[in-house]
């Protein structure tokens, strides 16, 4: 055989090792109507340099103002050059500076395969598709991870190249390359090297790395250092290096925990035209055409006749055969000699689903057209075939690393096997003194939804695999890589965690139960840690196929009546390990996103931080709560939470923080808040605002990065309820004990009150409480509907502070406060000074005690009129109910039964991170930090 070794091309934009362009004559294709440019139009031929790396451009003549997808500059004169393939728009003046490689070479330049996540279908302002370049003026896809957006008609021929977040089995990378990705920037964005503009709305143009975010030009960003160090935020990002995660049987969606949608699938819908317009193909919908074009639908394989998924093309009626044929491999982003395919005609028989066995499926097109005459009968429908080859140049990539090459290349003719080409690479990588026989050559696939690797045999034929590729997929092969690898036995792992099991069991009955319920192997299953205040447990399985089952069958089972949550969950390797360290100045941001709040703004903020973070480090609190993110970053031995969600949300997270705490490596951790609720005092008091208005989710991380350490106070509530006679039956009820966290303020009486109501409205149609606006009016109606009501509330309970009795005064509202704001920023207890008290601080150990007389005195306090009753100040309380009293804590109300509230301070302090006001400024020690009396914030508007 022979064989030429090819330097390693880097990843685009950059010289690479550009292939040939497509010959002079080609069309643009998918456009009704589009002039033929062998007729007139002058073309510039092959790009055959690495400027143009494998466009095929040709000189149009415009017929209104277009802009240069490389300067984004409009094209004067009427007149550029447009790549028949991708519809890359350039000046004559930018074609020597082109980089951009066209969508037809893409898949070649991806350093590591990695799968897209794309979630459902949504409408994108002012963005264009990656593949064709084209404004995505229908709803389109975007990936959940990355910033790329495409039409659902282009995802088949989308490259897998998005970010790379974790080990996967594979050696890695000593260092990490800028990840590129070409347009959608902002419209003012700037270029790092140059200064200028680079983004636009008007094209897609410029280029942003996915980790560090740097933004440049195409043609600037090859003077960038190819190393990229993660930015701004490099210290808040969990390296990918220290994540390991073997997914084999997994797709993207799941080992990110981004829930499955429904997003409309290519070739989706009916036969024929109608389903091709349902699934995207029609886009430019088919009109009446001239009497000179005809359109016809294009398959390019076995696997699109099998599920109908076609192109649709415009030809001239009078083009001859070459030019149909160069028409469809263009449809199809296949830059190949045209002289090395066919079409075939396809009878209605296909169409209709009567699919024929491969080679039978018609005539060929030179049987049904001889010659170079006029096609005045050509058929409806047509498909893609590759014409027998003798020898095919192979592209091999070393599963390796630090070989000095991306790939080399080799010719393979009938007699190759996958053997015999292991052996020949081996010598050509510089391993020629390796053992042989420990290397075996895989095959890749580089779909954009899936990375799928295959171990060849070692008597496979190389031919004849290409042939097969081909016959199901012409396009297939560009999206097909070889490596060789040496040949280890992978021991299979995954860690899935399992919620949703009954509380307080030990290891033994949770294992018991798990085999019940879900027959569990005891081989290849085992319980590594048990959360059994949660009822929760993590399992370690070494089959990938029975993770999977475990997996699928979790979501359909139910325990004790309870539904059970299961999550695939990577490896934090710690700083020990022989792989990796994290770096010394790393404290990764733990992030907990309740969707659910603010309106329904969490669902944009969890991609968005999935984007600029890795998305490994981002949880949904509805999906398993907070419980798999404390286990993930339990190795981690430093490390910073992000709270999204209102102040119950934070009271889920820290009381999960609190029960976890002995297992992890940094017990510590400090929580900042981006506040999504409806009271948000928390976050007003910590100087992160009112609420969220659409900021900039990368400045929020910028603010978390600058924020000072404080501490703050937690309170532990128990309620012990007395016995209770039943009013029917005369039998005796004992309420067990509970215990509560409190960490912003406790209500008894009308307070607590009117948040049941609310509460209770909001269950019943919980569509309508969307928004702020319309969450606090609800408080005001039922806020109206109790002004003439009066409990008395000081005969039905008896209050202590530190073991003496407090008298208290005719108020219809007892309030334990921690922090100064209370419903939506009031302050309750006043500024006034006052000597029988100390002054307030949300670190001092002492609660402060506030009283009110009705809801026309918590209007006042709303107002800012009046302040509350001030009445104790303590560390211990002990509350005596007399009767059923509503009850709230920290917003979640409840009706609690006559007994006992003992009210202590909970230890150690919690660790708050409070916003800067301008320049960042870090504690020396968190643990003597301590907070004065905090001003509450004006509210956002």
């Amino acid at each position: 055989m022979a064989a030429a070794a090819e330097s390693g091309a880097r990843t685009w934009p950059g010289s690479g090792s550009p292939r040939l362009g497509s010959p002079a004559g080609s069309p643009v294709l998918g456009i009704s109507g589009r002039a033929r440019p062998g007729s007139g139009p002058e073309r510039t031929g092959r790009s055959i340099g690495p400027a143009a790396p494998g466009h095929s451009f040709r000189k149009v003549t415009l017929t209104k103002p277009t802009f240069c997808h490389l300067c984004s500059d409009f094209i004067w004169g009427l007149a550029g050059f447009l790549c028949d393939v991708c519809n890359f728009m350039s000046h004559e003046k930018c074609l020597k500076q082109v980089k951009t490689p066209c969508t037809s070479i893409a898949p070649s330049l991806v350093r590591v395969p990695v799968a897209h996540c794309f979630g459902s279908l949504g409408l994108y302002k002012r963005k264009f598709c990656v593949v064709c370049r084209k404004s995505l003026e229908v709803p389109a896809l975007r990936c959940e991870v990355c910033e790329m957006h495409v039409h659902p008609d282009c995802v088949p021929f989308a490259c897998s190249d998005c970010r790379r977040c974790h080990q996967d089995g594979q050696q890695d990378y000593d260092t990490y390359h800028h990840h590129w990705r070409e347009g959608n920037l902002p419209s003012g964005a700037r270029c790092e090297v140059c200064r200028k503009t680079c983004g636009s709305s008007d094209v897609l143009s410029g280029v942003r790395c996915e980790w560090c975010g740097v933004q440049a030009h195409s043609v600037c960003s090859a003077a960038l250092p190819p190393e990229c160090t993660f930015g701004r935020l490099r210290s808040m990002v969990l390296p990918p290096s220290c994540v390991r995660l073997l997914s084999r049987n997994f797709s993207k969606m799941h080992c990110f925990r981004i829930p499955e949608t429904v997003a409309l699938e290519l070739g989706d819908g009916d036969d024929g035209l109608d389903g091709s317009a349902a699934t995207g193909l029609g886009r430019e919908m088919l009109t009446a055409t001239e009497s000179t074009k005809q359109t016809l639908k294009i398959f390019d394989g076995n696997d699109s006749m099998r599920r109908n998924q076609f192109r649709l093309v415009t030809v001239p009626r009078l083009a001859r055969n070459e030019e149909v044929t160069e028409a469809a491999l263009r449809a199809y982003y296949i830059n190949e000699d045209p002289r090395d395919f066919q079409l075939q005609a396809l009878p209605l028989t296909i169409l209709s689903g009567n699919a024929q066995a491969p080679g039978k499926a018609g005539t060929t097109e030179e049987e049904a057209s001889k010659g170079s005459g006029p096609r005045d009968s050509m058929p409806e429908a047509w498909v893609i075939r590759s014409l027998p080859r003798t020898q095919e140049l192979l592209k091999i990539y070393p599963g390796w690393l630090k070989v000095g090459m991306a790939y080399v290349s080799i010719r393979v003719n009938s007699e190759s096997t996958a053997r015999s080409v292991v052996q020949e690479v081996l010598p050509m990588l510089g391993r020629q003194v390796e053992d042989q026989e420990r290397f075996q050559l895989i095959e890749v696939l580089m779909s954009s939804r899936q990375v799928q690797r295959t171990v060849l045999m070692d008597e496979e034929l190389l031919l004849d695999r290409l042939w097969d590729i081909r016959q199901t997929s012409v396009r297939q092969v560009s999206q097909t890589r070889f490596y060789v690898a040496e040949s280890r036995a992978m021991a299979p792992h995954v860690s899935l965690f399992v919620g949703g099991l009954p509380p307080g069991l030990c290891l033994q009955d949770y294992s018991n139960l798990l085999h019940e319920a879900m027959a569990t192997k005891a081989a290849v299953v085992s319980v590594s840690h048990v959360y059994s205040l949660q009822g929760a447990v993590i399992l370690d399985v070494t089959c990938f196929a029975e993770a999977e089952r475990l997996y699928m069958l979790a979501r359909d089972t139910a325990v004790h009546g309870r539904p059970l949550t299961a999550l695939v969950l990577p490896d934090v390797l710690p700083p020990t390990s022989q792989h990796t360290k994290l770096p010394p100045d790393c404290c990764p941001l733990l992030v907990f996103v309740n969707p659910k709040s603010g309106g329904l703004k969490g669902r944009e903020l969890l991609c968005s931080f999935r984007k600029l973070l890795n998305p490994h480090q981002v949880f949904e609190l509805t999906n398993g709560g907070p419980l798999p993110g404390f286990h993930l970053f339990s190795q981690v031995p430093c490390f910073r939470v992000l709270v999204c969600g209102g102040d119950g949300t934070v009271g889920w997270v820290l009381a999960a923080l609190e029960e976890t705490r002995r297992h992890l490596a940094c017990p510590e951790p400090s929580v900042a808040i981006l506040p999504l609720g409806t009271g948000n005092d928390l976050g007003r008091v910590l100087r992160w605002g009112a609420g969220y208005s659409g900021e900039d989710p990368f400045s929020v991380l910028v603010s978390v990065d600058e924020a000072d350490a404080v501490l703050m106070d937690r309170w532990t509530i128990l309620l012990d309820a007395h016995e209770t006679d039943s009013t029917e039956n005369s039998v005796v009820d004992t309420e067990p004990p509970k215990i509560v966290q409190m960490n912003n303020y406790c209500g008894i009486g009308i307070d607590a009150e009117l948040s049941l109501d609310f509460h209770q409205a909001r269950e019943e149609e919980p569509g309508k409480f969307t928004s702020r606006f319309h969450n606090k009016g609800v408080y005001v109606r039922v806020g109206l509907q109790k002004i003439s009501h009066s409990r008395s509330l000081h005969k039905e309970i008896r209050l202590q502070v530190e073991q003496q009795e407090v008298e208290l005064p005719n108020i219809e509202g007892l309030i334990f406060i921690n922090i100064p704001s209370w419903g939506s920023g009031a302050d309750l207890w006043g500024s006034d000074s006052d000597s029988r008290f100390e002054k307030p601080r949300i670190d001092d150990g002492l609660l402060e005690v506030v009283g009110v007389t009705g809801v026309m005195h918590m209007g006042q306090v709303q107002g800012g009129l009046r302040s509350g009753i001030r009445i104790a100040q303590g560390s211990y309380f002990r509350v005596t109910l007399l009767k059923a009293t509503p009850v709230q804590v920290d917003g979640e109300p409840w009706v609690q039964a006559p007994g006992h509230m003992i009210i202590s301070a909970t230890a150690p302090k919690v660790h708050m991170l409070r916003k800067a006001k301008q320049k960042p400024r870090k504690a020396a020690n968190i643990r003597d930090t301590r907070v004065d009396t905090l001003p509450v914030p004006e509210s956002n508007p």
